[in-house]
């Protein structure tokens, strides 16, 4: 077998592996819409009223952290049953920040405590542990410094406690600078998927799903039960859910209470969150897996669960395609074209067509399918194969155990379509693999070129969705990195 019949065998190989991935979002989509119509019994209303207790893990926040408490102090909730902490290991002046805003609210009446550790030891993980450990409330919510909880959020996602096996209640995340830039309206449409169409199927057809590590509420009990916040992955949310759902706890999603948040409008720091989340979720998956699959559960949940945690695989598959994609042009287009669009076709749709239609399945849902949102479709999925090399390096640290600290991704606090964020502290910066992305973009120039010598134009636009992708992400990472401000 000839070089060329070689890569063209490891390009099918791979495109199918990816259009499994796909096919499980459409399968998703298909859940989605399956259960869409059933009806949802409203919880009992649980009165008396418990103690609750909301935390507040910041690091470093300076930016974002007075409205966080100013949010979290106009909670609609009995004050006497109700506690807020603020978990600070910040180690700049976000620590002064926060004092004085506590101060202020507890003037005011707001059962708040400032709680600082004398090391940050297991990072978040470690920082919502120390809580739980002076915590008062029976139920515990979580809010990342980036978020706004809305006043009324406890008052919709207590009763649901109602049912004695519930332990935790998710919230749909939403962006208050979704509009600020291509990249952020890509990233929204990205999370849009996740939140919109992702939970609510599993949720609702009675599979696995996760807390998000903000945005949610848990009842104590059943992190204790669980094993209590662990720091040995990235993921603690996405390990905790998994560790309490495999102990028989049930979980609540709501997709119609929508926390506003902000996304990063910064290259590198949404690489960097990227980054790690793709090596927790693998980290996770390597340390659940087992339990999971011995445990006493549906094969139809097992299998759901194992492609939720194995999902960042995919990014090592497009890597891969990346690689072999001008070398198997040899061994595929000396074929026919009818021989070539038997493969090929079905493929391409199976895979690109699927994630397309995953994401506007997720936009109609919310209100946001229009012209512009069609439009984007092809920028977002351009900007995950742009991933694909930062999170296949994610991928392979996690499955060598390969342990790095837990990076948060910055707030800014940026709401208008403005350069200000440039200047601001907590700026993310990447090595070499923006040179890399930039080459890998380079490449895809010359395979269109090559393709469109040898009368084979079909293929462009595929080729094009790499080339976009790896270019914006090679080119913005170095736009944004704080030397070039």
């Amino acid at each position: 077998m000839t070089f060329s019949a070689s890569a063209a065998a490891v390009y099918y190989a791979v495109l199918g592996g990816l259009t499994v991935f796909c096919l499980h979002r459409l399968f998703l989509v298909v859940l989605y819409y399956r259960a869409k119509g059933d009806p949802r019994p409203a919880p009992a209303v649980l009165d008396p009223l418990p103690p609750v207790t909301v935390q507040l893990p910041i690091y470093n926040e300076k930016y974002v952290v007075e409205r966080l408490i100013a949010a979290a102090g106009a909670i609609a909730y009995p004050r006497e049953l109700l506690e807020i902490q603020v978990l600070d290991d910040s180690t700049d002046e976000t620590t002064e920040i926060a004092a004085r805003m506590v101060a202020a609210q507890q003037a005011e009446g707001i059962p708040i405590r400032h709680l600082c550790r004398a090391d940050r030891s297991g990072y978040k993980a470690g920082a919502l542990a120390y809580g739980l450990e002076q915590a008062a409330g029976e139920f515990v919510a979580v809010f990342d410094a980036d978020f706004i909880p809305p006043a009324d959020f406890l008052r919709r996602t207590i009763h649901h406690f109602s049912d004695p096996g519930i332990s935790m209640v998710q919230a749909r995340w939403d962006y208050i600078n979704r509009n600020h830039s291509l990249l952020t309206r890509a990233q929204a449409m990205l999370l849009d998927g996740h939140f919109v169409i992702e939970h609510t199927a599993r949720q609702r057809s009675g599979r696995f799903f996760n807390f998000n590590g903000t945005a949610g509420i848990w009842r104590t009990a059943a992190i204790d039960d669980a094993g209590g916040w662990q720091h040995d992955t990235l993921t603690e949310d996405l390990d905790l859910s998994y560790r309490a759902q495999l102990r028989g706890w049930r979980f609540v999603y709501l997709p119609e209470l929508a926390v506003p948040s902000e996304l990063p409008v910064d290259m590198n720091a949404f690489k960097t969150q990227q980054h790690r989340w793709a090596k927790g979720s693998v980290e996770t998956c390597r340390k659940l897996l087992r339990p999971l699959l011995t445990g006493d559960l549906p094969a139809a949940v097992k299998l759901e669960a194992v492609f939720h945690l194995a999902g960042n695989f995919a990014y090592l598959l497009v890597l891969i395609l990346a690689l072999v994609m001008y070398p198997s042009l040899g061994g595929r287009m000396n074929r026919s074209w009818p021989a070539i669009l038997a493969l090929d076709l079905p493929l391409f749709g199976g895979s690109f067509l699927t994630i397309a239609l995953f994401y506007l399945s997720a936009a109609r849902e919310i209100g946001r399918l229009n012209r512009e949102t069609v439009l984007l479709v092809p920028l977002t999925m351009a900007l995950g194969i742009g991933l694909a090399i930062n999170n296949t390096r994610a991928v392979i640290e996690a499955l060598f155990d390969h342990r790095t600290p837990f990076i948060r991704t910055p707030k800014l606090d940026i709401t208008k379509n403005h350069e200000a964020w440039r200047h601001k502290a907590y700026r993310c910066r990447q090595g070499v693999q923006p040179l890399v992305e930039i080459a890998l973009a380079a490449h895809f120039a010359l395979v269109m070129v090559f393709a469109a010598g040898i009368d084979k134009p079909a293929v462009i636009p595929f080729l094009l969705l790499f080339l976009v992708g790896f270019g914006m992400s090679g080119f913005l990472s170095l736009r944004h990195n704080p030397a070039a401000a």
